[in-house]
């Protein structure tokens, strides 16, 4: 295998665990703010809606993280299903301009690569 491609695979593994990781912090900030806004307010309806929509919102982006860091994980053992998620997750994180189309596109173009099956036998 080309050592090249192995550290462009390493670089791909540690940018979706990153991106992954961040998301999953996003999603706890957004979750911690609406919920404590609805605390804050002293409104029971306020308090009811934000908590539901915190728990919504930081549970839908917190479980678009899980896919990514488990990618990018199994990247770096060379697990062969892990190219499969990476390159679903890559493309979905295409639409999440602009710092998502550059990982993505720059993982799909890594594990699209010829000797890129070879990496994960």
């Amino acid at each position: 295998m080309n050592r090249n491609l192995d550290t462009h695979i390493k670089i791909v593994g540690w940018l979706n665990i990153v991106s992954g990781i961040l998301l999953l912090l996003i999603a706890a900030f957004v979750f911690f703010i609406l919920v404590f806004a609805g605390i804050i307010s002293n409104d029971q309806d306020a308090m009811m809606i934000t908590g539901l929509v915190g728990v919504f919102v930081g549970g839908f982006l917190a479980v678009l993280s899980v896919p990514g860091i488990i990618g990018g994980y199994g990247l770096l053992r060379r697990l062969s299903w892990a190219r499969y998620l990476t390159l679903v997750v890559s493309f979905l994180s295409l639409f999440n301009v602009p710092i998502g189309t550059v990982i993505g596109g720059y993982s799909i173009w890594v594990l699209l690569q010829p000797e890129a099956p070879e990496a994960f036998h």
